[in-house]
């Protein structure tokens, strides 16, 4: 049979192609099952991946409610706890001011403890009397810090047999006698100016010294002690002496319990005597040079001016009232003096010279006529 399909050529190529097509056929299935598996898995994939996307931005979203619950809660704890401190503030102002009317507003006592009934007579309700007394204390404690302790801060004068200098000079204590100095090591320190005992030697028996300085007793009491051992300063005022104007603690000349026109008082700041401006002397701030020779002119000055018998010391003072740095205009002055009164001198010399020459001429022509 075989030998009969090869002796015919027509048949042999029908069944190869035959053969072929179904082959092909046969491929062709398993290749679309295998790109039709891929291609499920593939979209399988994707599926998973959207879907764990989608669960993701689900999370955050869930995350970022909660976050805005929290914020929002945060929000109205703090608006609440707020609004009771206000409340709990408005309730402990409430209750110290009702204190303070309580404490304030009582009746004071005299030095036997007997009770000083103010306001007791006025046909007020003891509520309104109460409040009248309270604010009467309150303006006396304001007084007390804007006017000084006292309309004479300075006891009377000595009498005989007790000697009262004839001047009375009034220093500030800060950058006039001394310079304060802060560090971290050290902290506040003071250094002392250079001429404060030479100062206080020279004046003592001219002028009766006060220190009054704008600071407070606490302070400067012991700073006084360390600059006069030898007790030159006979008195001490501090910051409750002063009168506050203007932002300004003020030194009243007028309170003194001293004649005026034999005050002298001396400051770094204009203001500090701007109620007697032509009885202060505003020297310049000292920076805490230690080649500084201001105190010893200074001393210079005020001796010139006691010794000079002066009956009123504003007359001295107005001169130098406008000058930026009297002690230096008063060298200046006084080396003037000096140069106008050698010239003087000079000129003197020359006349007595000239008139000695003319009487000796004149003598010897008379003594030449009498031979």
């Amino acid at each position: 049979m075989c030998l009969r399909y090869l002796s015919r050529p027509g048949a042999l190529s029908t069944g190869l192609s035959n053969g072929l097509r179904s082959g092909l056929r046969a491929g062709s299935v398993g290749v679309r099952a295998q790109c039709t598996k891929e291609s499920g898995g593939t979209v399988g994939l994707a599926q998973g991946v959207l879907q764990q996307i989608a669960q993701q931005e689900e999370k955050q979203q869930k995350e970022k409610e909660e976050q805005q619950k929290k914020e929002e809660k945060q929000k109205e704890n703090t608006a609440y706890a707020k609004k009771m401190l206000v409340r709990l503030a408005g309730l402990m102002g409430m209750g110290g001011a009702v204190g303070m009317v309580y404490v304030f507003g009582s009746n004071s006592e005299d030095e036997q403890g007997n009770k000083l009934h103010l306001f007791c007579y006025v046909p007020d309700a003891p509520v309104v009397q109460q409040l009248r007394r309270t604010f009467k204390y309150f303006k006396d404690y304001r007084q007390m810090i804007m006017e000084p302790t006292s309309p004479r801060l300075l006891p009377e004068p000595l009498k005989e047999p007790y000697y009262q200098p004839p001047y009375t000079l009034v220093l500030e204590l800060t950058d006039v006698l001394l310079h304060p100095e802060w560090s971290l090591a050290t902290g506040w320190r003071f250094k002392k100016r250079p001429g404060i005992d030479y100062l206080f030697q020279q004046l003592t028996p001219l002028y009766e010294i006060v220190i009054f300085t704008a600071e407070t007793g606490m302070t400067a009491y012991p700073l006084i002690d360390s600059i006069d051992p030898q007790g030159f300063v006979m008195y001490r005022l501090f910051r409750d002496a002063t009168r506050y104007m203007d932002g300004h603690h003020v030194k009243d000349v007028s309170c003194l319990n001293r004649d005026t026109s034999k005050v002298i008082l001396v400051d770094c700041k204009r203001e500090s005597f701007s109620l007697q401006p032509f009885n202060g002397l505003a020297l310049q701030k000292w920076d805490g040079n230690s080649e500084d020779r201001t105190l010893y002119d200074l001393a210079n000055f005020l001796k010139t001016v006691a010794l000079s018998g002066v009956e009123d010391v504003r007359s001295v003072l107005e001169n130098y009232a406008l000058e930026d740095d009297p002690i230096a205009a008063f060298k200046r002055r006084q080396a003037q003096l000096a140069q106008e009164e050698e010239q003087r001198l000079a000129e003197v010399a020359q006349q007595t010279k000239q008139g000695f020459s003319l009487g000796s001429m004149a003598s010897r022509l008379w003594r030449s006529k009498q031979q």
